[in-house]
């Protein structure tokens, strides 16, 4: 068994207010929750334009989990363009 993390930094220029983030992060959540996948807000909640999210997946093998967060990524980058600055894959076995 081996659970994989994605942490990724998210740069929203066009956010004027917390409510305008909210609205761009619930939007990637509930995308993302049909992917077999854990989202979740983890870091810059009080700031408008940049959000820290961590996404988590439970799979038998490497090569599964890293085919779902691959997925995960390529979704958000489909959903909202260019948004993603940065992004990291840890594995725990």
């Amino acid at each position: 068994m081996v659970v994989a993390l994605l942490t990724l930094e998210l740069f929203l220029p066009m956010s004027q207010s917390l409510k305008d983030k909210r609205m761009v992060v619930r939007r990637l959540k509930d995308r993302l929750g049909a992917m077999n996948v854990a989202v979740a807000e983890v870091a810059h909640q009080d700031v408008w334009q940049r959000a820290g999210l961590a996404v988590v997946t439970v799979a038998s093998a490497d090569a599964v989990a890293e085919q779902t967060l691959s997925s995960a990524l390529a979704e958000i980058e489909r959903l909202e363009p260019g948004l993603v600055t940065h992004s990291q894959v840890e594995y725990m076995r």
